[in-house]
């Protein structure tokens, strides 16, 4: 797509190109989540959504009907703008969940979107283009002839249209008002140079007469510096790093499967890379809709955070050691790819079999547990962030930062990742500054992430306001 806008000069300047436009969206992601979140505490769930879908319609139109590379970007960059969906969506799932099914419900949201990115990515491959893949039935159309990434285009708007129509008709406003409650007889008010209300051991807000009464604050009306508690910066800080951190490791495993052993890679082909992909795949239902949910019930959530992170500090160092085998096979083979070997297995000597096998049982079960780990990692910072909310009615606020943290640390760390690759293969020092340098910077991450968690509390293992029985009443905001 990027070659037919005719902004490249070259085909070297493609990757740049086609970077700006990925990025774009994550950038202006970034920019205006949070805004997003805190809106949606303040004027509920459904019009935020709302706005998103809108937003998903307009820039996917004008995305397909683009003739040139800076009208696509601005495309992109507008969806980037008005995307806050995520993070509303999040709110809205712990609003209409409870601690008994909050861990299932929440493991929805990543299972869908990656079948839906996996759904995407291929109908929007088997559409793009048309009238070159399908002469026969669009080759004399001349609108798919001159916007030929129209139809893949139009097939996301019918989708979310689809959305937008159960949104408007179906879907119901989850936030709810906490509404301030009496004195308890017990509460003390405190004095001091500050006029403004206080709140109780229990949390609930003291009711004060005069000019004071209009001191108190709603939830929503809070400033940021007011929530953003040491406790809430923790769990951002903690989810950023893991985050930056499973990034790392999803852009480094391909490059290192497809290097050759002599750069510390595995000398895969993409058929190869395809299939190891493919298995660690295979764990990612049974985790995220049994596995999880079962854990968090027996352990709690933060204890399953802390072990996600566990697992990933070894897998990361252990990974690159396979290179020294899969260099070894090679060797034996006389192959420098597996997917192209220079003599037929029955001929290999048992041995050189026994290794082949063995590599790939290591490789399987150093990928299945991976899998198993980001998801008791990923699913238990989700729902951490909500359990530190101090209320429901600042959950946009909490997932909107967390998704800021996660959608900078996607732009970030391919770049780093990237970076550290390219660099520790030309100049090929001693370990830990070899092939592994990349590894070890991941690990170092989740270590990183690992020892903050280490001094959350135990207490966000639930979320208060589900205790909280004034928060029955919903929006009035449609």
């Amino acid at each position: 797509m990027v070659q037919e806008f005719g902004v490249a000069k070259s085909h070297k300047d493609v990757a740049f190109y086609a970077s700006l436009l990925f990025t774009s969206f994550s950038l202006c992601q970034a920019l205006t989540i949070m805004y997003w979140g805190r809106l949606s505490d303040r004027i509920g769930r459904r019009p935020v959504l709302l706005i998103g879908l809108v937003g998903n319609l307009i820039s996917y139109l004008v995305f397909g009907l683009s003739r040139s590379f800076w009208v696509a970007l601005a495309a992109r960059s507008f969806n980037g703008l008005l995307a806050g969906d995520v993070a509303v969506v999040k709110s809205a799932v712990a609003e209409i969940s409870d601690e008994t099914n909050r861990a299932r419900i929440m493991g929805f949201i990543p299972l869908t979107w990656n079948i839906g990115a996996i759904a995407g990515a291929s109908i929007g491959g088997m559409l793009a283009d048309p009238a070159h893949q399908y002469p026969s039935i669009f080759g004399n159309v001349k609108f798919f002839v001159n916007f030929p990434y129209f139809l893949p285009c139009a097939m996301g708007c019918s989708v979310t249209l689809i959305g937008l129509t159960f949104c408007i008709f179906e879907f119901e406003e989850t936030l709810v008002r906490k509404e301030l409650q009496s004195i308890p007889s017990n509460a003390v008010l405190s004095s001091g140079n500050n006029p403004s209300a206080t709140l109780s051991s229990e949390g609930t807000p003291l009711l004060v007469t005069g000019q004071e009464a209009q001191t108190v604050q709603s939830p929503a009306q809070r400033q940021v510096k007011e929530l953003l508690t040491p406790m809430v910066v923790r769990v951002l800080t903690t989810n950023f790093c893991i985050c930056f951190a499973m990034t790392m490791g999803e852009q480094i495993y391909p490059v290192f499967a497809a290097s050759p052993t002599s750069d510390g890679g595995l000398g895969f082909k993409s058929r190869s890379i395809g299939f190891s992909l493919a298995i660690s795949a295979m764990a990612v239902f049974y985790m995220q809709l049994v596995g999880y949910p079962q854990l968090e019930r027996k352990y709690g959530v933060l204890y399953c955070y802390q072990q996600g992170q566990a697992l990933l500090v070894p897998i990361y160092l252990a990974l690159p050691l396979l290179s020294l085998l899969s260099a070894h096979i090679e060797k034996a083979t006389n192959s420098t790819h597996f997917s192209n070997f220079a003599q037929p297995l029955s001929s290999w000597d048992p041995s050189i079999l026994f290794e082949y096998a063995t590599m790939w049982i290591l490789l399987s079960s150093l990928l299945l547990v991976q899998t198993a780990a980001k998801i008791l990692a990923s699913t238990s910072i989700n729902l951490l962030t909500v359990n530190v909310a101090p209320s429901k009615t600042e959950l946009g606020f909490m997932n909107g930062a967390q998704q800021m943290g996660v959608t900078i640390a996607r732009v970030i760390s391919p770049l780093i990742s990237s970076f550290l690759w390219t660099w520790s293969i030309k100049h090929p020092y001693l370990y830990p500054f070899n092939s592994h340098l990349a590894w070890v910077v991941t690990s170092i991450l989740v270590l990183i992430s690992y020892l903050q968690s280490r001094k959350l509390p135990v207490s966000l293992n639930r979320f208060a306001a589900d205790n909280n029985n004034s928060d029955s009443e919903p929006s009035s905001s449609n």
